[in-house]
């Protein structure tokens, strides 16, 4: 193999990153378990309360082998691949299968804006399905839902009753706690955690609440 193709193969091979660190899991099922995060620099959408825009730019490039060997140093069996929107990147697909193969637990963190049907079939998806309080409620691939599976989940992050009603309906009509985990979250600075959590059980819905442990710990504080 010459040198050109040397380059090539290697470009072939790398993601674009933001950073890589050790947290707790602040949600959905893995919520409180010492994990990796891989965070991919990059996101086509804009949702108003975004806590991640800091990985919409910059970032560096790493091959898929450096991710791996920087994920083993940590030692630990969860990773979660995240952004920005970590499928905005192509290669973001074998890294997720390498992480596979190697092994460890993993999620992928997810707006729905982007196809999932390639995402290995290992990987638990966490769907965040994209609210009009969002901004970016154009942006729902509808599509994705038919490919969901026991081992995904479906996040709906809302910012008022508005959006709590609507999330409502989009459970009623695709049935989605028949199929996966529901998880209904508050944004955190425009939806009281407390009416959400009295919403839910006051309409006896089949979701299950959730807050960001992250936030209640550390603020929103990058690389925590």
């Amino acid at each position: 193999m010459n040198a050109v193709a040397d380059a090539a193969a290697a470009s072939a091979e790398r993601l674009k990153l933001t950073e890589i660190f050790l947290s707790l899991q602040g949600e959905a099922r893995d919520a409180g378990w010492p994990t990796v995060f891989v965070r991919l620099t990059g996101c086509p959408l804009r949702c108003q309360y975004c806590d991640t825009a800091y990985a919409f730019h910059g970032g560096r490039w790493w091959t898929l082998d450096a991710i791996l060997a920087e994920v083993a140093r940590h030692r630990m069996r969860h990773v979660c691949v995240t952004g920005g929107e970590p499928l905005a990147q192509k290669r973001c697909l074998p890294l997720l299968s390498r992480l596979c193969d190697a092994g460890y637990s993993v999620s992928l963190e997810t707006s729905g804006a982007i196809d999932i049907g390639g995402v290995d079939p290992r990987v638990s998806r966490v769907l965040d399905i994209k609210t009009p309080g969002s901004a970016e409620v154009e942006r729902n691939l509808w599509a994705n839902l038919a490919l969901l599976t026991p081992r995904d989940q479906v996040k709906f992050v809302l910012c008022s009753r508005a959006d709590f009603d609507w999330a409502k309906g989009v459970l009623s009509e695709h049935r989605l706690h028949d199929v996966c985990e529901v998880l209904f979250s508050p944004s955190a600075t425009q939806l009281p955690a407390r009416e959400l959590a009295d919403w839910i059980v006051a309409d006896k819905l089949p979701v299950r609440f959730q807050v960001q442990l992250h936030k209640l710990l550390w603020n929103d504080e990058p690389g925590r």
